[in-house]
């Protein structure tokens, strides 16, 4: 079964087994939909008993967790769904597993590495792009990004000047 990471445990909460999870989804709110379904902590299957949001960060509270120091035990777990469960996306939208892995090419066709990170900033994301020569980042902008075509599991850039001035063992890219 192929599952969806949509958070880390990040400290326990009180004393009957609450804990605090850091969002990696898009929604903190989104928890709450999960409730009396199962989710996975570290691939163990629970029952999601209670969800809240405080500033950003879920609490949660498992059915089978009933105190502070079972919920300790918890941190650093990563919660999983399975992926069926992923809420829908908007045109435009995409899960960050789905674009890992992808080609990336400039707009002629010319290849230019795989995408192998996305990093949230804040502002916007920034794709990490490897190449034989290294890795560089990029804005993932409407500007520097293209088209992004799952079917052809591929990512068409634009290379703007200063992008790609990296020198790489007396090469630039």
């Amino acid at each position: 079964m192929k599952t969806f990471q949509i958070g880390i445990i990040t400290k326990a909460q009180g004393i009957r087994g609450e804990f605090r999870v850091l969002p990696t989804t898009d929604d903190s709110e989104r928890f709450a939909l999960l409730v009396g379904g199962e989710i996975f902590v570290d691939g163990v299957a629970h029952t999601l008993e209670k969800a809240r949001t405080q500033k950003n960060i879920a609490v949660l509270k498992l059915a089978d967790i009933n105190d502070r120091n079972a919920a300790e035990v918890l941190i650093g777990a990563k919660i999983t769904i399975p992926a069926e469960k992923a809420l829908p996306l908007d045109d435009g939208e995409f899960y960050i597993r789905d674009l890992i892995g992808l080609c990336a090419e400039d707009e002629n066709g010319g290849s230019i590495g795989r995408l192998v990170d996305v990093l949230h900033t804040g502002a916007n994301d920034v794709y990490v792009i490897e190449t034989p020569q290294g890795s560089f980042m990029l804005p993932a902008i409407k500007g520097i990004v293209r088209k992004i075509d799952l079917a052809e599991k591929k990512i068409i850039l634009r290379l703007i000047d200063g992008l790609t001035e990296l020198k790489f063992e007396g090469k630039t890219l």
